[in-house]
């Protein structure tokens, strides 16, 4: 006789007969939440014009977003399983969507800034409600499998999606497109989650740990902004070190309190586990440098190269292109056969090589000869890494841990992006600068000597980029040291929910 799990109806499932249309529903969600990282990046010189922001200040663009929707991932799951799948759904969609309007509307730098950390907030709420819609929508293995698919595959072409339309709306119409197309994405989507997405009662048990959410993601705002005022002030400066310790402390304190709250956030023994935390380390330091690449490229490619906005967004498809393909291709067939770490080590010294072809950029630079080698190479290395992070992170986990522990992969990649980004942007302009005050001001070749210079501050970056991406390949080969799943033997026999 088998036993109901806990919070389920005792009734078997009833199979969803628009159970396929409402997998477009949530994986349409899930794709305006990816390309949005993206489809900003595109349009970012452009409103950095409109805007006059300045080089230090326009990571905030990204990382507002990004820091918003690492730090409140958790939480947002948590607020899902509370309210309601299907509510959290709805309300993350219609709040995107206001604060995509109010991104779009935007009269200055800081209701910019303001607009996109909003749309972080909702995405942070709207993210894990759709896994977990799309998880009880199939609940027959074999159609969660073929559903969790075409999920994945529509996700993780959201970046490249975003770079072409994010080109299309900028050259065509203006920056400001790229957030106000989040609009009918969402009214269409909200239309079919009222109609297609059945609705869960939310768990009356589940609690919210604020205190947790306010610690960690204030922790990751100090640490970010920090680093985005080292660019002005200089790291000497009093204030920088002030902030990077505070992050840092409330961070610590972060973890002191997960080991005490009632309903933690992240249970600590979730990263305990040496592969699980190896994975979360990877994930972290290996986005550091993907992030870095798309800002620095965007810029490259408009600014001294003079692409326009579409050229640009095409030019990174090589790079989305090398990411599906080795993750589909190679990675999930070897994966089964080899251990993680054979892959990921590969992945990183790949992905670190492509890296150190950029940084041998020039203001002169050919596409075809120079840059394309390099994206190729980072793409090859990101696609061994990215699917055998995700599946042995997630690898084993206990089903009541197995949502947070998906979350929390997310968080390590926001959360590296937030800094990457914050990090790698305050070097590039602190060496432009440096640069440029050793030469000249006045001579008739100051526009070719300023973006050589610029060009000199994003190798720089690069360099480092490399550095922390090698760093990464370390730490898997040191601390992923679990089997290939076929030859893993198992601990113990799993106990049948129901006999037959």
């Amino acid at each position: 006789m088998s036993r109901p799990c806990s919070g389920e109806p005792s009734s078997p499932h009833v199979t969803d007969p628009h159970r396929w249309w409402a997998l477009m529903v949530i994986a349409l969600a899930q794709l305006m939440v990816v390309l949005d990282a993206t489809i900003v990046t595109i349009a970012l010189p452009s409103a950095q014009r409109a805007l006059h922001m300045s080089d230090g200040n326009r990571q905030w663009v990204i990382t507002a977003y990004s820091v918003a929707f690492g730090g409140l991932l958790l939480l947002g799951g948590r607020v899902a399983d509370l309210v309601g799948r299907r509510r959290t759904f709805i309300a993350g969609l219609i709040g995107f969507a206001v604060a995509s309007t109010l991104g779009g509307a935007a009269t200055s730098s800081g209701m910019l800034y303001g607009a996109r950390a909003l749309q972080g907030v909702f995405a942070a709420v709207l993210a894990p409600s759709a896994l977990s819609l799309l998880s009880t929508t199939f609940p027959d293995p074999k159609e969660r499998g073929k559903a969790f698919g075409v999920y994945g595959a529509l996700a993780g072409s959201g970046s490249a999606i975003g770079f072409i339309v994010g080109g299309v709306l900028t050259e065509f119409l203006n920056w400001r497109w790229c957030l106000y197309v989040n609009v009918p994405i969402a009214a269409v989507t909200v239309l079919g989650a009222l109609t297609l997405l059945r609705d869960r009662p939310g768990n009356p048990g589940a609690r919210l740990d604020v205190r947790g959410a306010v610690l960690g993601c204030g922790g990751l705002v100090a640490i970010v902004y920090g680093l985005s005022e080292a660019q002005p002030r200089g790291w000497t400066d009093p204030r920088v070190p002030g902030l990077l310790a505070t992050g840092l402390a409330l961070l610590a304190v972060f973890v002191w309190w997960q080991a005490r709250a009632p309903m933690p956030l992240l249970p600590l023994h979730v990263v305990r586990d040496r592969d699980r935390a190896g994975c979360f380390l990877t994930m972290l330091l290996a986005v550091i440098g993907v992030f870095g690449v798309y800002l620095f490229m965007t810029y490259y490619l408009q600014g001294v190269l003079a692409y326009s906005p579409l050229r640009a967004g095409l030019a990174f498809l090589p790079l989305t292109g090398a990411i599906v393909v080795t993750s589909t291709q190679i990675s999930a067939r070897l994966l089964q056969h080899v251990a993680p770490r054979t892959l990921l080590v590969p992945g990183m010294v790949l992905a670190a090589s492509g890296l150190l072809l950029l940084t041998r950029l020039t203001a002169g630079s050919r596409y075809a000869s120079e840059v394309l080698p390099a994206l190729l190479l980072l793409g090859l290395g990101m696609g061994l890494t990215f699917m055998p992070v995700f599946a042995t992170a997630t690898a084993g986990v206990a089903p009541q841990d197995s949502g947070v522990t998906s979350a929390t992969v997310n968080t390590s990649q926001q959360v590296g992006g937030s800094i990457g980004t914050a990090l790698l942007n305050t070097i590039a302009t602190t060496s432009s600068a440096a640069y440029l005050a050793t030469r000249p001001r006045g001579s008739e070749d100051r526009p070719r000597v300023v973006a050589e210079g610029i060009v000199y501050g994003y190798t720089v970056a690069l360099w480092w980029a490399a550095g922390i991406m090698l760093l990464a390949g370390l730490v898997a080969a040191v601390m992923i040291t679990g089997q290939a799943p076929k030859r893993r033997v198992p601990a113990k026999a799993a106990v049948p929910e129901s006999v037959s």
